[in-house]
């Protein structure tokens, strides 16, 4: 399997959030709050433990496609570049459906859920993201030549690069910087629970996807952090399992195959009897009382 680089990195992680930390502290900026903390350091452990059994899954998974590989690629500098970008845009569409999808946000929620932005916040991870199927968007680099370890080995890189971005000790960078790279400004616009903000900038390393694809929006005003609705609690193991929860509470309750399907399926707040709005209908309901009131988005 795939060597764990990203533990090794877990030290200088504890650095940079106490020096984060320190200057919170000293500028007076509020960044942290006791509990909030230590509820994501707790979800970055749980991350770790479930990690080693998850990842076993995963290789295990990737190995088997790879033995059905259509190429094989040497382990040469091109590959390691191909496997870069390969690596960036599964990530992005692994993020992008799982804003989209609310089997996959039923994992990825718990990333959100706290209400400050920091790098403790990096650390806030699901526990159920690997067993509930997310590396499925990874499995067709195996499958075109990829080794195994090197799909394993990129996914670790793009995740220690995403861990400095969690702050806002750092404003705008160098215009070409901003433009071609995922930066603190562009990752705050992700965690915001503001309607504009919303399913925004879901990029790993770069954000050219984000541009490529429409769903780029730069940062303005400063973002309400958090979820449209706040879970509001500091116990990791409700914030690990609560969306699960209400998930499947809600598709129990409607009785019917269908609407199960589409509980699981589509976009987080869909609801079968109005009791829910997605981001799509928010933002329609939005545009329809500008309209009203005659004003523009």
């Amino acid at each position: 399997m795939a060597p764990e680089i990203l533990y090794f990195a877990i030290p200088c992680f504890v650095v940079l959030l106490l020096l984060e930390a320190w200057y919170s502290w000293k500028e007076h900026k509020d960044l942290y709050e006791v509990r909030d903390t230590f509820s994501s350091l707790a979800m970055g452990i749980g991350n770790v433990i479930s990690g080693f059994l998850s990842k076993l899954i995963v290789f295990g998974a990737f190995t088997l496609v790879y033995k059905f590989r259509l190429f094989t690629l040497p382990f040469t500098w091109w590959m390691w570049v191909l496997a870069f970008f390969a690596d960036d845009f599964s990530y992005y569409w692994f993020h992008y459906f799982s804003h989209n999808i609310r089997w996959f946000w039923a994992s990825h929620v718990v990333h959100h859920s706290s209400q400050r932005y920091n790098l403790s916040t990096a650390l806030r991870q699901t526990w159920t993201g690997n067993l509930t199927g997310g590396f499925i968007f990874w499995m067709w680099m195996p499958l075109l030549g990829f080794h195994p370890i090197v799909v394993m080995l990129m996914q670790q890189i793009s995740l220690i690069y995403q861990f400095w971005i969690h702050t806002e000790a750092v404003h705008l960078l160098p215009r070409p910087i901003e433009f071609i790279f995922n930066t603190p400004s562009h990752h705050r616009v992700h965690h915001g629970s503001n309607l504009k903000y919303l399913d925004k900038n879901h990029g790993g390393v770069l954000i050219i996807w984000d541009r490529l694809f429409g769903t780029f929006k730069p940062e303005e005003e400063r973002p309400t952090y958090g979820l449209t609705k706040n879970i509001d609690t500091y116990n990791p193991a409700r914030i690990a399992f609560k969306e699960w929860g209400e998930l499947f509470s809600s598709a129990w309750r409607s009785h019917s195959i269908r609407h199960w399907w589409n509980y699981l399926y589509r976009p987080p707040g869909w609801s079968h009897d109005g009791s829910g709005k997605t981001v799509r209908e928010m933002r329609k309901e939005e545009l329809e009382m500008r309209n009203e009131k005659g004003e523009s988005l």
